[in-house]
């Protein structure tokens, strides 16, 4: 399979990396990123140590007509991302969005219509983006991928490259799961500069129950029904994790965070069904702070 990487960070340096043991993979990065990788290969770190040999750039020229392109960039450079390559794309092509965030697969389709198959997925990996041409892999978790024709071929390539795919039952349902996790998680390690395991802390249980109860609300006015043990168990699995989270890397390198997508979609979707997140909100104001501050 012929792959794109748009946005090559950290998850998606390390998802053209496994994906070029069975496919002519091309990631789109950052200049300093893509000049290193080109020179010296991209080196991985952490759970494993390895260098990949891959083909990388700053920009696409060209898309072949069976091309997959996985856009792994920030859910806000969406649209940067895609406009430049809107004539390049054929009906053939498949974009996979692999976002944090809710809606960016509808980011996607507003720009180019139907031009192509566009699907949402959603994965758990824990990576970091250490300088250029090198990223830390701390764990490997699934890739969901949504329901198509083209989906089972899908996972199926990405899971004998070692990436767990699988077609999901129900996507909206793993967007909402992996948006409250997020929800929970990001803003908390930020605003406190803490590691991941540390929002476990007693003395932020409060905290966290009123994030959860107030994503669970407005998801099941959503048509996602979730009661709170199952996210609470879900989310349980932090406190094994020695990271930092992507929004407390973002606030600690002084770029902008993807907080608009995260709480900032779940209080608006609270408006939307007249539902209050007055936690959620809080939450989002501290971060606006923080990107302001830096």
């Amino acid at each position: 399979m012929n792959i794109i990487i748009l946005g090559a960070g950290a998850i998606g340096s390390l998802y053209g990396a496994k994906l070029s043991k069975l496919n002519d993979v091309t990631l789109v990065a950052r200049k300093k990123h893509a000049d290193k990788i080109n020179k010296n290969c991209l080196k991985i770190t952490g759970v494993e140590n390895k260098k990949y040999k891959l083909n990388a750039s700053t920009k696409i020229k060209k898309i072949d007509d069976n091309s997959l392109i996985v856009l792994s960039t920030k859910i806000y450079d969406s649209e940067k991302a895609i406009r430049p390559i809107k004539n390049l794309i054929k009906k053939k092509n498949i974009i996979l969005c692999l976002q944090n965030g809710y809606g960016s697969e509808d980011i996607v389709k507003k720009i180019i219509g139907k031009k192509c198959l566009v699907l949402r997925g959603v994965t758990a990996v824990g990576t970091s983006f250490l300088k250029p041409g090198v990223i830390k892999i701390n764990n490997v978790g699934y890739t969901a991928i949504e329901k198509s024709k083209k989906s089972k071929e899908i996972v199926e390539n990405f899971s004998e490259c070692g990436l767990k795919g699988h077609v999901a039952k129900n996507i909206k349902e793993d967007v909402w799961k992996k948006l409250i996790l997020n929800c929970v998680l990001n803003p908390l390690t930020a605003i406190l500069s803490i590691k991941n395991m540390t929002i476990y802390d007693s003395r932020l249980e409060s905290v966290r129950k009123h994030i959860i109860m107030e994503c669970i609300n407005v998801a099941n006015k959503d048509g996602i029904k979730f009661n709170y043990k199952k996210i609470s168990d879900m989310i349980d699995r932090i406190r094994q994790s020695d990271n930092l989270s992507s929004m407390y890397q973002d606030v600690l390198k002084g770029r902008k965070t993807e907080i608009d997508y995260l709480n900032g979609a779940v209080v608006e979707l609270g408006k939307k069904y007249n539902i209050k997140c007055p936690v959620n909100e809080s939450l989002v104001a501290m971060i606006k702070f923080l990107e302001n501050k830096y």
